[in-house]
């Protein structure tokens, strides 16, 4: 390096992707179908392994934690990912039952923030998921030391980059047993810009 870290990192390249069309009158009022929409997007657009994510978890004195891994399942329920209990997540988890996930698929600029409370799934489900691991993943694991765990979110943002840094910003709100949806930045900011303009 011939500079200093500072000065090599901002000459980096950033928002080189290519983000898809996207209008406020397309977003589904369920954030669930809008991930489904938004995950295979990305796998049709090229992006390697869309399934990977970042995991945020916090210890027993408050220190965050994160780790990469890959999301097992999602639907009514939650955003399922699965690990053992004796491990640093499986300890925190235990400690402070709430994470944060954070999906980052660059070449269509787009990101998914999940975070909620975690509950940890019947004992069935977790044993047909280790179940379902190959030979060599399974090697090592204690018997019943494997947990499937899903958050269960109250708040998902799906956020969409612009080169112009005007990113858009789709956030979910749990109020109840229903979501409350907000928009802001990306067309719905240049939307509001000209109705102020022509009014």
């Amino acid at each position: 390096m011939d500079t200093t870290p500072a000065a090599w990192l901002r000459e980096r390249p950033s928002l080189t992707g290519s983000a898809p069309a996207l209008h406020p009158e397309s977003v589904p009022d369920d954030p669930l179908a809008l991930f489904l929409n938004w995950i295979t997007a990305a796998a049709e657009a090229g992006v390697a392994e869309p399934h990977v994510a970042t995991l945020a978890t916090v210890d027993a004195d408050g220190v965050p934690d994160a780790r990469t891994l890959i999301l097992k399942d999602v639907d009514e329920r939650g955003w399922a990912f699965a690990g053992t209990r004796s491990s640093a997540k499986g300890r925190q988890l235990a400690a402070n039952p709430a994470a944060a996930l954070n999906f980052w698929w660059q070449p269509v600029l787009r990101a998914v923030r999940v975070r909620g409370p975690v509950v940890e799934a019947p004992a069935g489900e977790s044993a047909a998921d280790l179940a379902a691991r190959s030979a060599t993943a399974r090697a090592g694991v204690v018997d019943g030391d494997w947990a499937l765990w899903r958050i269960v979110p109250s708040r998902i943002e799906f956020w969409q980059g612009s080169v112009d840094r005007r990113h858009t910003r789709i956030v979910y709100a749990r109020e109840g047993d229903r979501w409350l949806r907000s928009w802001s930045g990306g067309e719905g900011a240049r939307r509001s810009a000209d109705e102020e303009e022509h009014a």
